[in-house]
């Protein structure tokens, strides 16, 4: 082993920090805090580079997905296996989001983020019609209505509307199609699509390069549209989520050493990379390509990979359960409103639905609060009541983003663990920045990878 690790792993040099991009998203996080700040009309107008960005990664998203499940189904050829990763993944994702849910009620009944806030429900009057305007009259789907959903109504409608789970179902029939008709399926085929992967992650290591300057029109927005004052006015919801938050992520520092066998903190900073290009744009799916190339090249495999990621971008977003249950607790403490036991639980069997369905769906934090104080039933509660949240909603980005990605790549550490298809000695190696023995199908990005 540690011959062939001689002969085919290479150190990689250390890349000088004012090109790491590490480096140029922090300068660009900060300058679009300045800006913001400062020139607040300057900032709004820089929203395009931010969408820009955000648009080309989702540009490639679907057929990255589609060569990265359909290649390892394929050389993995079998069905069975294929359908415990599946079932693993939903059970570990489950049990997970709803400990979420647990923790949020814990921390917003202890901490009562919302008491002192004093709100007059006859004020609410209009909050209806500002929810319908963000959600832009949006509804959520029904849970039945959301696993039709899944599959598309056509194989091109899937990828033309760049949705994830309709793009994963075709993925995994066309792998396991092409697993059955050959034991690791026509070569030439496989040869095509392994080509046509290449070439997308080429384009992905390019559109990266962009990440800095989305970075600093996404961030310049958000401080320009809503200002630094919205910190100070919703201070003490802020500050629980973001604790809530910080203690979420140790519990999952202790799965990942516990399930996975490996540190959390040393892959954040594996990671750190993707961390701040999706903290700097707000969202999880621009990191996706990237993402599901790091936990490759760490030693998951590609079918666990391909299927645990894209699924948990739907099925396991702990941040924002988290954030969905102690905002529950938030709107009731600042009406003035004790929630008994069992309207807590109430709302935590709403949330465990809600939350399922709000990948893709605009203003869907909104959207899942509504349906979640409908389901409560408490007239002292009225749904326009969501409203609230308005001002502090889009403040909570950075955290939702930090512990749903996070949450997605554990998942898939301990799902690969799990089922046996996880390289723990080349995990430990990568993580620790030691070299590795180079993959079939390199990283085109490798070079900026591990800096």
């Amino acid at each position: 082993m540690s011959e062939t690790l001689a002969a085919g792993a290479t150190t990689v040099p250390r890349t000088p920090w004012y090109r790491s991009m590490f480096t140029q998203l922090l300068i660009a996080v900060v300058a679009g805090i300045v800006v913001g700040k400062f020139w607040p009309w300057l900032g709004t107008d820089l929203k395009p580079l931010g969408d820009g960005f955000i648009k080309l990664i989702k540009m490639v998203i679907a057929p990255i997905v589609f060569c990265t499940v359909v290649l390892g189904i394929a050389h993995v050829g079998n069905l069975k296996s294929v359908g415990r990763i599946g079932v693993k993944a939903l059970i570990y994702f489950e049990v997970v989001t709803t400990f979420a849910l647990l923790f949020g009620l814990l921390v917003g009944n202890l901490v009562k983020p919302g008491a002192g806030f004093h709100i007059d429900a006859q004020t609410l009057a209009t909050g209806a019609d500002q929810i319908a305007k963000t959600t832009q009259k949006a509804e959520l789907p029904h849970t039945v209505d959301f696993l039709l959903n899944i599959i598309p109504t056509s194989l091109v409608s899937a990828f033309a509307e760049n949705k994830l789970l309709q793009v994963l179902f075709v993925s995994v029939l066309f792998g396991l199609a092409l697993a059955k008709f050959g034991e690791n399926g026509p070569p030439v085929v496989l040869e095509a699509i392994d080509h046509v992967s290449r070439i997308l992650f080429i384009v992905i290591g390019w559109i990266m390069r962009l990440s800095p300057l989305g970075a600093f029109g996404a961030m310049a927005y958000i401080i320009g549209q809503y200002g630094l004052k919205a910190l100070g006015t919703y201070g003490k919801l802020i500050a629980c989520c973001y604790g809530a938050a910080l203690l979420f992520i140790l519990v999952l520092a202790a799965i990942t050493r516990i399930f996975a066998g490996a540190s959390l903190w040393k892959f954040l900073r594996y990671i750190k990379d993707e961390l701040f290009v999706a903290l700097g744009t707000a969202s999880t799916e621009v990191v996706l390509p990237r993402i599901m190339t790091k936990l490759v090249d760490a030693g998951c495999s590609r079918a666990t990979t391909g299927l645990v990621v894209p699924t948990g971008y739907s099925f396991n977003l702990d941040g924002a359960t988290l954030y969905l249950a102690i905002c529950v607790l938030f709107l009731a403490q600042a009406l003035g409103v004790d929630l008994s036991v069992g309207e807590q639980v109430t709302a935590l069997a709403a949330l465990m639905l809600t939350s399922k369905g709000m990948a893709g769906v605009p203003g869907s934090s909104f959207l899942a609060l509504s349906a979640t104080v409908s389901a409560i039933g408490h007239g002292s509660i009225p749904v326009a009541a969501v409203a609230i949240l308005l001002g502090a909603d889009r403040l909570m980005d950075s955290m939702r983003v930090t512990v749903n990605l996070l949450g997605n790549c554990v998942a898939t550490l301990v799902v690969a663990r799990w089922e046996g298809q996880l390289d723990s000695d080349r995990l430990a190696r990568v993580l620790d920045g030691k070299p590795v023995e180079p993959l079939d199908d390199p990283d085109p990005m490798a070079d900026r990878a591990r800096v």
